[in-house]
């Protein structure tokens, strides 16, 4: 699999190709240098070629690398298209995946939400990681007082959600929402933490 890095910086967008174990840092000896972004550690992340793929660790950094927005632990695959943020770095892996190769289905990435969406989906799911056996997602007046919004303002960031999430018309669209939201990482633990 062919696959590059395109690197985020202050001069513009740079491609750097992968061939093998290529270590990310501030550091002059790593294979990408990011010398001018001070949140980065002298020796950061590494990419490692794994099989057919790749895969990401961060090598113990002080601020950590996201991958997608989330913090990674241990080895993580890359998949075309992934973001990995290594301080105020923006790090893009693309790769060209070979015809000839298996291909595994996921999960639909989710779709384009705005802040207050993204902030109605997560009230929407808190009740679900509760220690509550068998929690049902949060009602429109339950989100409604955690937003501190009206309950009609969450009706319409509702409804543009069901459609965004292509839900129609049905019983416990709510719920429905939820695990979408749930499965394709609209919504992350990190965010029911907080």
């Amino acid at each position: 699999m062919t696959a590059f890095l395109e690197v985020r910086g202050p001069s513009g967008v740079e491609l750097m190709p992968l061939m093998d174990a290529t270590t990310i840092g501030r550091a002059q000896g790593n294979s990408i240098v990011l010398g001018a972004d001070l949140q980065v550690s002298s020796l950061h992340a590494i990419l490692e070629p794994v099989g057919s793929g790749w895969c990401v660790r961060d090598l113990g950094s002080r601020n950590g690398t996201l991958l997608g927005g989330e913090p990674i632990l241990g080895a993580r695959a890359l998949r075309h298209g992934d973001v990995l943020v290594l301080g105020q770095t923006r790090v893009t892996f693309r790769a060209e995946v070979q015809a000839n190769l298996p291909r595994t289905v996921g999960s639909a990435p989710p779709p384009e939400l705005t802040r207050r969406e993204h902030d109605v989906l997560v009230a929407l799911c808190r009740p679900l990681f509760s220690d509550q056996a068998f929690a049902e997602p949060a009602s429109t007046r339950a989100i409604a007082a955690e937003l501190v919004v009206t309950e009609a303002a969450v009706q319409q960031h509702l409804l543009r959600l069901y459609a965004k999430f292509d839900l129609h018309d049905g019983p416990r669209r709510r719920v429905l929402l939820a695990n979408e939201a749930i499965r394709r990482n609209a919504v992350t633990l990190n965010d029911l933490r907080r």
